[in-house]
């Protein structure tokens, strides 16, 4: 089905009545059948950072299907910044009752990661849209076109229902979030200020987690970690290598690489992984869930840190990481190497200073002659305030579609555009209701899908949360 015609079908069929039951998760036919054909158009035009791609092609079939639904055009912009004209963001905008309150932003990314048909399965190529054994599939079906297709579809539904928020409802569709030298999110904060300015934004960055078929949690990012790099270099004179020296370039990289392996930084809990930690011992069974209570009590707790530190996943959200990713060195098989180099890529914790732990690389670098020098500078990224009207919202309408599931706050290890939003002063909250399989993440992979059901739940999830948070007339 063509996006027009999944919006002339939703205009045509009468709205449906409300779900009669709290375990009905599923949006109306109509507008799973809307959802389904953005998502279908969205994933087949290639809005990778390359010479292919087109973003402005996306946002301008979305602003399409909101025209068509009667949005006046003025409320409906496809913003191109002048010097790239394949970059362009939707922004759109369904109007409140109350032109003071400030309006509710809806984030999402049109961008996708390269995808190389030779890197999936033979049968899926990564720009065709496929829908098999319960699944979407396609690049950008989970991160991000999701989550676009689901909020033009909402916006869609609300106006046909004749629902009037409180506040205005914005979406903004945005280009350059994955790669690219024009990033939507600064482009609009830079250009159309006042188009985005909102009191929260909701965003990707969280999302249910399930394992063996069983809804775990609904995680809201309020949090992420800070990007940084910094380039380690040790030179040397050189020489022929059938004369060799115990100074040798690589050598000494090596022995400051491996100094940064065995150094932790400090814990450092904020609001956010408080919550975490506090929220995921009713969750973690044993000597985990216990350690998680214990530092939540005491962060210098040596033996609840030993315990946590052992996983990854919950080692990123007690300190700051630094980790070699690149290394280069040497100029000749047969010559001593004259210059080593090596990329260190940290995640700080929210509030670390940068210069701090530029200060603590440094120190285990020199003494072994390694130079450090950061390779460009870090954008903060503030923690998002647990607010009770958006957490709250967030707890009911999880409680009232999947009972007993609990919310859990977190701060990501990686990094979404929120940050800009965060800077400019409006809280940014990653939260789709859209539930993945903890043990099958194909976001960025071979192959990425999203399970059918979980895409609608999502839509439904997102569309009662909407209107919990936008207050009615």
């Amino acid at each position: 089905m063509t996006c027009a015609a999944a919006v002339a079908l939703v205009l045509a069929t009468p709205a449906l009545a409300q779900h009669s039951t709290a375990a009905e998760t599923m949006p109306p036919a109509e507008d799973m059948a809307l959802a389904r054909a953005l998502l279908e158009q969205l994933i087949e035009i290639d809005t990778t950072d390359t010479e292919r791609g087109d973003n402005t092609r996306a946002a301008q079939v979305l602003a399409d299907a909101l025209l068509e639904a009667g949005f006046p055009p003025e409320d409906v912009q496809v913003l191109v910044p002048h010097d790239f004209p394949t970059k362009g963001n939707l922004v759109a905008r369904l109007r409140g009752s109350d032109p003071d309150a400030e309006p509710i932003l809806l984030l999402a990314h049109l961008d996708v990661v390269e995808a190389l048909p030779e890197d999936w399965s033979p049968d899926i190529p990564p720009f065709e849209f496929q829908e098999r054994d319960g699944y979407f599939y396609g690049r950008g079906t989970a991160d991000d076109k999701d989550e676009c297709a689901i909020h033009t579809a909402n916006l869609i539904r609300l106006r046909r229902e004749g629902f009037v928020p409180e506040r205005d409802i914005v979406i903004a569709l945005t280009a350059d979030e994955e790669s690219g030298t024009r990033n939507g999110v600064e482009f609009l904060l830079a250009d159309h200020r006042d188009l985005i300015d909102a009191a929260f934004a909701l965003n990707e960055g969280g999302g249910g987690m399930e394992r063996d078929g069983r809804k775990v949690s609904n995680n809201v990012q309020a949090a992420e970690k800070v990007y940084l790099s910094f380039w380690f270099a040790a030179k040397n004179p050189g020489g022929h290598s059938s004369l060799p020296v115990r100074e040798n370039a690589i050598y000494e990289l090596s022995a400051a690489l491996l100094a940064v392996r065995e150094f932790d930084f400090p814990v450092m809990l904020n609001e956010v992984t408080e919550e975490f930690f506090d929220r995921s011992a009713d969750l973690v069974a044993g000597e985990t869930g216990e350690a998680m209570r214990r530092i939540v009590d005491d962060p210098d707790d040596a033996a609840a840190l030993a315990v946590l530190s052992r996983q990854a996943s919950y080692n990123a959200r007690l300190r700051t990481t630094c980790v070699a990713t690149l290394v280069d060195g040497g100029h000749a098989e047969n010559a001593l190497p004259q210059l080593a180099r090596a990329n260190v890529n940290c995640r700080l914790l929210p509030g670390h200073d940068p210069d701090e732990v530029e200060e603590t690389l440094r120190r285990l670098a020199a003494p072994f002659g390694v130079e450090v020098e950061r390779r460009r500078e870090a954008t903060p990224s503030p923690p998002s305030p647990l607010t009770g009207e958006v957490l709250g919202a967030i707890e009911r309408v999880t409680e009232e579609m999947w009972p007993g599931v609990p919310v859990l706050p977190v701060m990501s290890s990686g990094a979404t555009d929120g940050l800009y939003l965060r800077n400019a002063g409006i809280p940014v909250y990653g939260v789709s209701g859209i539930f993945g399989d903890m043990d099958d993440v194909r976001a960025h992979g071979r192959d990425e899908r999203i399970r059918i059901d979980h895409f609608h739940e999502g839509q439904e999830f997102l569309y009662r949360l909407v209107k919990a948070l936008a207050g009615a007339d």
